[in-house]
């Protein structure tokens, strides 16, 4: 069992859009911020190994289960991991004030914690990518790495910091013709 609420973490995601590369991007920068964080190694040094060794496919079987991320927009998935480093705490800042009672962002699964600082990252940077979009890539990257109730714990946390650091997307429109 892990810290959150249900069994341990799968370590061999299986994305539901695996293939994608901007998808992929978001998946390596998950596995990379988790890397960085268990290791303590700079954002930096993590990048250079994930574009070096991980993303891409040196070996026509490799996938997701060998740790690798056959597709991945490397701009996309640098941009999020050094975003991440640089904006730590505001964006740690951000996820703890959507936590309910006494969780605490420690308490959280690693890997939980590195994929709501990703997509942090994604709303707090540049809004290229509508914020419903990114709360769904992450969405599906839950599912992939959880079976438990962290993809619904992920999903409500989500939502509030896309509303907290992107509220004008979720405005309401008016109605056409009144």
């Amino acid at each position: 069992m892990n810290q959150t609420t249900g069994p341990a973490p799968k370590r061999n995601p299986k994305p539901a859009k695996a293939g994608r590369p901007r998808t992929g991007a978001r998946v390596a920068a998950v596995q990379a911020l988790f890397q960085s964080e268990a290791g303590g190694e700079s954002a930096e040094t993590v990048i250079d190994q994930f574009v070096r060794h991980r993303i891409g496919t040196l070996n026509s079987d490799a996938g997701f289960e060998d740790g690798r991320v056959p597709q991945a927009d490397v701009p996309l998935f640098s941009r999020i991991v050094r975003g991440a480093a640089k904006d730590a705490e505001t964006i740690d800042a951000a996820i703890a004030s959507h936590l309910s009672g006494n969780w605490t962002l420690d308490r959280l699964d690693p890997v939980l914690r590195a994929l709501l600082r990703a997509a942090a990252t994604e709303f707090w940077g540049a809004a290229d990518t509508p914020a419903r979009v990114v709360i769904n890539e992450y969405m599906d990257i839950a599912h992939g790495f959880f079976d438990g109730e962290e993809p619904r714990f992920a999903n409500g946390v989500l939502d509030a910091l896309a509303r907290q650091m992107r509220g004008d997307e979720f405005q309401a429109k008016p109605a056409s013709g009144a």
